[in-house]
C-alpha cells in the first residue's frame, strides 16, 4: 500500500471510530503505540501514548461504558459529546498530519471532524430510534456493539489499512443512504409526541372550562 493510502486509511478510520466512542479510540492507539501491539498507526500519534493521556482516555471510557448503557442519560451523554467526538477526532487528525504543511494539517482536521460527525450522527439517530422499545437491553446491546466497533476499526486500520479504507467508504455511503430516513423517523416521533401533549392539554382546558360553566350561571 502507498504511502499516501496508508495514511488516508488511517485518518478515515480512526476519525470514523472516534465518532462512535472518542475515548475507546484514544486509548487503543495509545496503548497500541505505547507497547508496540499496533505498528501501522500513524508515528505523528505517538503522543497519545502518553501515561497522562492513557490515565484520562481510561477514566473517561470507564465513566462512558456505564453512561452510555442507561436509557435517557446515553441521549445526554451523546447530546453533549456532539461536540466533544468531532473536535477530538480533528484533533488527532490534525496531530497525525502534523508533519506536512499548514493547509494539509488544515484539510485533515475538517475531513476528521466532519467523519467523526456522520458517525456520531449516525449513531446518535440509531440510539434515539431504540429508546422507542424502551428496553434498556438493547440501549446496552447497542452500546458494547459500539466499543467493540470502535476498538476494532482501529485495529483494523493498523493491521489491514486496505480493508479498514473499503469498510469506511462503504459505510458512508450506506449512512448517505440511511441517515435521513433515521433522522426523519426521528422526527416524526417528537412530532407524534408534540401533538399528543397538545391534544391533551387541549382537552384538559376544555374540560376544566366546561366545570367551571355550572358554577358561574348560578
Amino acid at each position: 500500500m502507498t504511502p499516501t493510502l496508508t495514511s488516508l486509511s488511517g485518518l478515515l478510520g480512526i476519525a470514523f471510530a472516534s465518532g462512535v466512542n472518542l475515548y475507546a479510540a484514544v486509548l487503543v492507539v495509545g496503548l497500541g503505540i505505547r507497547y508496540h501491539w499496533l505498528q501501522g498507526l500513524p508515528p505523528e500519534l505517538a503522543p497519545l501514548a502518553h501515561p497522562a493521556v492513557l490515565i484520562a482516555a481510561a477514566v473517561l471510557y470507564s465513566i462512558e461504558f456505564f453512561a452510555d448503557k442507561i436509557p435517557f442519560v446515553s441521549a445526554f451523554w451523546d447530546t453533549i459529546h456532539t461536540f466533544i467526538r468531532p473536535l477530538g477526532a480533528a484533533a488527532m487528525a490534525v496531530t497525525a498530519a502534523s508533519a506536512l504543511g499548514p493547509v494539509e494539517q488544515t484539510l485533515a482536521g475538517l475531513l476528521g471532524g466532519a467523519l467523526a460527525l456522520t458517525s456520531h450522527a449516525t449513531k446518535m439517530g440509531v440510539r434515539l430510534l431504540a429508546h422507542g422499545t424502551g428496553e434498556p437491553l438493547t440501549q446496552a446491546g447497542l452500546s458494547l456493539a459500539e466499543d467493540v466497533f470502535a476498538a476494532g476499526l482501529v485495529i483494523l486500520v493498523a493491521r489491514h489499512p486496505y480493508i479498514a479504507l473499503a469498510i469506511v467508504l462503504l459505510l458512508l455511503i450506506l449512512i448517505a443512504c440511511i441517515l435521513p430516513l433515521i433522522w426523519k423517523a426521528i422526527f416524526a416521533i417528537f412530532r407524534g409526541i408534540r401533538d399528543r401533549l397538545f391534544r391533551t392539554g387541549t382537552a384538559a382546558r376544555v374540560a376544566e372550562s366546561a366545570g367551571r360553566t355550572p358554577a358561574s350561571s348560578a
